[in-house]
């Protein structure tokens, strides 16, 4: 607890964009999130004013910044499992718990659980070399989808193989590796909810995200022309390994939508890029609602703000332009065109030096039409971007 304000102290481990708009949406709770970051100029390291720099991956640095936390979180699933069962045992409360985030750290282990469930999956298989991938694949067919056990994230650390000749040098780089179908999908989904360790469980309408390059460019909230009952269901799927996995925290549970029916996908326990939208388009943020999670808080509501909102994030597509080059248009300038272009795009940029294909922020619109804001949001992240000339 603060001395000053007997509020609890929230520790998020890891400090970059995720970690900022969870120090945004501490402020009014009264909260002044603790974050450890690996590097001063970290994203959340340069608004928040309570910050550790250190190295996730070293339990002496872990535990002298839990030290000082009544919950520690975090904004990335990288922190080694080894570290946080130590802190569990050495009396620390840490949300989400290490048998629950080790879901989100280890695909196998997450594969194999919620086969266990008895919840929908792609097949997959694990493999050691080639000759594995291709026996999988004489059941699924080729080409097939190879992932990194543990560490992918945003396209890394998957590959789509067409052969055995394509799987031997992923094979031979020596990293844990399994192997799934290449499902045909109609689109990608996520289901994004929270639960408490009380047990209290909120959801927020299903999405649709939009990746290109593996990375999602795109969040459309509602998604667009979804059943009723398939989003019921989505959100159900996510509750459910919401409670059966003991998650505390939000929980983003990414979906394949196949004529079959939904197949999970990926499991992300932290805020997640598919939820940015609740900033301004929910009434509760998933930042927020992460924070009521930990601190075992009630959950705040989660219906929308307007029937319609979207969300694009920023994608640099260049290094910083030089002050006083000619003719060029610096980010700050961008900012100024945007806002005068679009009024009613929210922006939110994260304070990164801008190299290409990174996520320096994003945009959402609200609105009555679901066209009109997507436009919004795509137009003025591409203009932001550096993607698009002077706004019309």
């Amino acid at each position: 607890m603060r001395p000053r304000t007997g509020l609890p102290v929230v520790g998020m481990v890891g400090a970059g964009q995720l970690a900022r708009m969870t120090h945004q949406a501490a402020i009014s709770l009264g909260q002044s999130l603790r974050v450890l970051a690996a590097a001063a100029d970290d994203a959340a390291a340069l608004v928040a004013h309570d910050v550790v720099v250190g190295d996730h991956t070293r339990y002496a640095d872990l535990a002298g910044f839990a030290a000082g936390c009544d919950v520690l979180t975090f904004d990335h699933e990288h922190v080694p499992a080894e570290h946080l069962r130590a802190l569990v045992a050495a009396g620390h409360t840490v949300h989400p718990a290490p048998h629950a985030l080790r879901h989100a750290q280890d695909k196998r282990v997450m594969r194999e659980r919620l086969a266990d469930l008895g919840l929908p999956v792609p097949r997959w298989a694990p493999v050691a070399d080639a000759e594995d991938v291709a026996e999988f694949a004489e059941k699924a067919g080729w080409p097939v989808v190879a992932k990194a056990v543990r560490g992918g994230y945003d396209g890394r650390g998957v590959w789509v193989l067409g052969g055995t000749d394509e799987a031997r040098p992923v094979l031979a780089a020596g990293i844990p590796l399994l192997v799934e179908e290449l499902v045909p999908w109609r689109r990608e989904l996520a289901a994004v909810v929270a639960r408490s360790p009380y047990g209290q469980g909120a959801a927020w309408p299903v999405v649709e995200t939009v990746q290109r390059d593996g990375i999602c460019v795109e969040v459309l909230a509602p998604a667009p022309g979804l059943d009723p009952e398939v989003g019921e269901h989505a959100q159900w799927l996510a509750l459910t390994v919401a409670e059966a996995l003991d998650v505390v925290g939000v929980l983003a549970v990414e979906l394949f939508e196949t004529g079959a029916g939904l197949l999970v996908n990926e499991l992300a326990m932290r805020p997640h890029n598919s939820g940015h939208w609740t900033i301004e388009g929910s009434r509760t943020s998933q930042f927020e609602q992460h924070l009521r999670a930990v601190l075992d808080y009630p959950l705040g509501v989660t219906t929308m703000t307007a029937p319609a909102v979207a969300m694009a994030n920023v994608l640099a597509v260049g290094e910083p332009v030089p002050q006083g080059r000619p003719g060029a248009v610096g980010l700050d300038e961008r900012v100024h065109h945007c806002g005068a272009r679009w009024p009613a795009v929210k922006v939110h940029l994260y304070g990164k030096v801008p190299r290409p294909g990174r996520k320096i922020g994003h945009v959402t619109a609200v609105g009555e039409d679901p066209g009109a804001v997507r436009a919004s949001a795509s137009a003025a992240a591409a203009y932001l971007a550096g993607l698009a000339g002077e706004p019309g």
